[in-house]
């Protein structure tokens, strides 16, 4: 028995030895061959060979069948069983692409040199230098909306890396600060070699070390227009009793003129967000702070406010950095209202700081804009949480040039009405001014009652607005009209 048992053994060691000394030879388990392909594999030909010869007509298909075999050899369908083929009909998976390879060669860019090497150093460390041009943007190029510069990126930065973000992409940087509202170090960044800022913006994703990336847009005052103000009248608010005495307010603006007479003793402090641009027009900012706190012969709607003044405007347009360092200072100030006259492209890093700064409990009032009907929605007015004022006329008519759009919250006088001014005094019309009128009459609620959140504010001011238009919000009125004397009934 023992002697059998060592006979059939070596027999099936002998045969397993045959079968593996030729891989090819009916190791298949596919039915659909004919023993001319089967055949034709066992001498050895390559499997386009074996089909040709075996399809008449030298399509390379197989009467009745699918795809020809490879030359590879087929394994026993038990253990094809044990190792099952991927998803998707036995493809093996792609490989995870890399950002940083060239979409056609396939082959990764050369190292980045580290920051402030020269040509030397980075050639002894093992590679050509990188050209800017030559980085490959982690996703598409950015398309920007809105007016921005043309050669700057606003990025926000954790740590100490910005110089060697510098150099790692080719830029320079023209300004840094730490940003209490971004909770970051923001940086901007100068393209020196003419790339796109959307190329910029797209290769800046790569990088962990930046956090943010947005174009420096440029915003613009809204000011429409080139007898005795009827806002008091229109928003139910009493002349004689009106008073914002005490609370602190940040204006984002112009230059004022602070020897004008309506702003004597309102100014409690000013902030140049762009001491190297010589100043040149002061009429707008002076026209908002004294519609808001203005006291004498033209006297605002909370007199005794004490206005905090960021000068961050010259010929009636800013950039987003600028208007990002005022917004801190404002902030800085601990100011419980800030008024925001100007309007813009949506921007990532404006929308933070304001959303941060309603955190801390400020009340954001901004202009809805005054570009039409058919306009953009237009920021910092459409960011959540800030009040977005739109202006309508002394029989409470919208004004034609204004904004439309679901973030308009707010109607309140802004056409034709008298303010100071640079000059003395003069007729403005805009949702600029109105978004004043709204500031000081937040400033009345808030004297009344300081403790009051921003939250109820809102709230208020949206439950006892006047509905204007359609029944409820529209894009038009939003609420409605301003309604200060009920306003300040409503319960807490």
């Amino acid at each position: 028995m023992a002697a059998r048992a060592v006979i059939r053994f070596a027999a099936l060691l002998v045969a397993a030895m045959i079968i593996g000394a030729a891989p090819a030879l009916a190791q298949t388990n596919d039915p659909n061959l004919t023993q001319t392909e089967i055949d034709c594999l066992n001498r050895g030909a390559t499997a386009a060979d074996c089909i040709k010869r075996d399809t008449e007509d030298g399509s390379g298909e197989r009467p009745g069948a699918g795809s020809a075999a490879t030359n590879a050899v087929f394994l026993p369908a038990l253990i094809v069983d044990l190792f099952p083929n991927p998803v998707g009909g036995g493809q093996a998976p792609l490989p995870t692409p890399d950002p940083r390879r060239d979409p056609a060669s396939g082959a990764l860019p050369p190292p980045v040199p580290p920051a402030g090497a020269t040509a030397i150093q980075a050639a002894a460390a093992g590679g050509p230098i990188v050209s800017p041009s030559d980085l490959v943007a982690a996703e598409p190029p950015r398309a920007v909306v809105g007016d921005f510069v043309p050669d700057e990126v606003l990025v926000t930065v954790e740590g100490d890396a910005v110089q060697q973000i510098a150099a790692s992409f080719g830029l320079e940087v023209r300004s840094q600060r730490q940003s209490q509202l971004l909770g970051a170090t923001l940086v901007r960044f100068g393209i020196p070699d003419g790339r796109p800022v959307g190329v910029v913006l797209a290769q800046l994703a790569a990088d962990g070390r930046t956090l943010r990336r947005e174009p420096n847009h440029i915003y613009s005052l809204q000011q429409a227009a080139t007898i005795v103000n009827y806002a008091f009248e229109r928003i139910a608010l009493d002349a004689k009793g009106a008073s914002g005495e005490n609370v602190r307010i940040a204006v984002i603006d112009t230059a004022i003129d602070d020897t004008n007479p309506a702003l004597s003793g309102v100014i409690a402090d000013q902030f140049d967000a762009m001491p190297d641009v010589p100043i040149e027009a002061r009429d707008h900012g002076t026209s908002i702070d004294g519609l808001i706190a203005g006291v004498g012969a033209l006297k605002g709607m909370a007199p005794g406010a004490r206005i905090y003044h960021a000068r961050a405007f010259e010929g009636g347009k800013s950039t987003m950095d600028v208007i990002l360092a005022a917004l801190d200072w404002a902030a800085e100030q601990d100011v419980r209202i800030v008024n925001m006259s100007f309007v813009g492209p949506k921007n990532d890093l404006l929308g933070v700081a304001c959303r941060n700064a309603r955190a801390l409990g400020i009340v954001l009032v901004a202009a809805a804009g005054n570009n039409g009907p058919k306009a953009p929605y237009g920021y910092p007015a459409a960011v959540d949480g800030v009040i977005a004022v739109t202006a309508t006329d002394a029989k409470d008519g919208l004004m034609q040039q204004a904004n439309r759009g679901a973030y308009v919250f707010l109607s309140a006088p802004g056409v034709e009405m008298v303010a100071p001014s640079g000059a003395g005094s003069d007729v403005v019309t805009g949702t600029s001014f109105a978004a004043a009128i709204v500031t000081g009459a937040i400033a009345n609620l808030l004297h009344a009652a300081p403790g009051r959140s921003a939250d109820w504010v809102e709230k208020a001011l949206a439950a006892t607005a006047r509905d204007l238009g359609p029944k409820g919000r529209d894009n038009d009125f939003g609420y409605g009209l301003l309604n200060i004397e009920a306003a300040e009934a409503a319960k807490e």
